[in-house]
């Protein structure tokens, strides 16, 4: 039987969290199929995945291409872009397929951190504001869409960085998104590791770097090469 939902998961050496994130997923394989993308990971990522997935896909290291990879492998006609590190809510896949029902043809969910003190909650706020009124997704806010509409645009640019961006503008001429209220919840480690206000700021300068044109490749290597 055909799944209702293809769950697409890119992972690049998350050993050591990724068979609590993918336990919490365990309900959905009753009628939704998981597939995880593996980068090339060298510490077991994919081994403690195995039994956990329907099925784990070789990738060329790179998130686009990942998630390009696992969507060719899908069998669904609704696809789902899960971060190894973003919890999905509870009534996640019944609000996806009446979206596409209701006529849309992608869509993401709100996101919060799971970090309780306000200014995630003030960074979390600006990021589901900024969405809502730009109709640009992030990857961390769980990006869903159908496979014909995926197909029509040509499935995520193979880009180093932007990739959420980029596919979001060309999704934008196909319809406005699906804007569920619900809340996915997404890892917070980034922002502890290399500070509040410095992530900020970088996340604000390469995004405006990249609407002026600047090279995804290079940005790639400022966003990654923090300390």
């Amino acid at each position: 039987m055909q799944p209702k939902l293809s769950v697409v998961i890119p992972v690049l050496n998350e050993a050591g969290q990724i068979a609590a994130k993918l336990g919490a997923l365990q309900p959905l394989r009753a009628d939704c199929e998981l597939l995880l993308a593996d980068g090339g990971s060298d510490d077991g990522s994919r081994i403690v995945a195995e039994v956990l997935v329907d099925k784990v896909l070789q990738a060329p290291c790179g998130r686009a291409k990942q998630m390009n990879v696992g969507a060719m492998a899908a069998q669904a006609r609704v696809l789902l872009f899960l971060h190894a590190d973003t919890r999905l809510p509870d009534e996640a896949v019944r609000r996806i397929l009446r979206a596409v029902a209701d006529g849309y043809q992608w869509g993401r969910f709100d996101v919060e951190f799971d970090d309780p003190r306000p200014v995630f909650k003030l960074i979390a706020f600006m990021m589901n504001w900024r969405s809502r009124l730009t109709g640009i997704a992030t990857g961390d806010q769980a990006l869903f869409v159908t496979r014909s509409a995926f197909q029509a645009v040509g499935g995520f640019p193979e880009i180093a960085l932007m990739e959420d961006i980029a596919i979001s503008r060309r999704l934008k001429k196909l319809g406005k998104p699906c804007c569920p209220r619900d809340k996915v919840i997404t890892s917070a480690r980034r922002w502890r590791k290399h500070g509040i206000l410095n992530t900020i700021l970088l996340m604000w300068r390469l995004r405006l770097a990249y609407f002026f044109g600047a090279d995804p490749g290079e940005l790639a290597v400022q966003y990654y090469r923090r300390p």
